[in-house]
């Protein structure tokens, strides 16, 4: 039984199993040209910004009726559902303590 080819499938692109990666020394970067001092100029940086008060991210279990009851809370007062849920949160944090 002769093998398939995948020449055209998503199997083709991916790298060989027994492929190694390839240090940066050994990257030909010769057809790349440099950046010009206007480019670098438009640059911007990616990601969030660095904040004084970041927020810890954790994963939670909701009861999906809860969820569609916060979500439309969270609509009426045009905000992120996550964000309602934050300063509920935050407003029965401060009760109790």
């Amino acid at each position: 039984m002769a093998n398939k080819s995948f020449a055209s499938s998503a199997r083709a692109r991916r790298p060989a199993k027994k492929a190694k990666p390839m240090p940066d020394s050994k990257l030909d970067f010769s057809d790349i040209p440099e950046s010009t001092d206007a480019e670098l100029r438009r640059a911007r940086t990616v990601g969030r910004p660095v904040s004084g008060n970041a927020k810890q991210l954790i994963a939670i279990r909701i009861a999906p009726q809860l969820l569609r009851q916060l979500r439309r809370m969270a609509a009426k007062q045009s905000k992120p559902y996550h964000a309602l849920i934050r300063e509920l949160l935050e407003k029965s944090a401060r009760r109790v303590a």
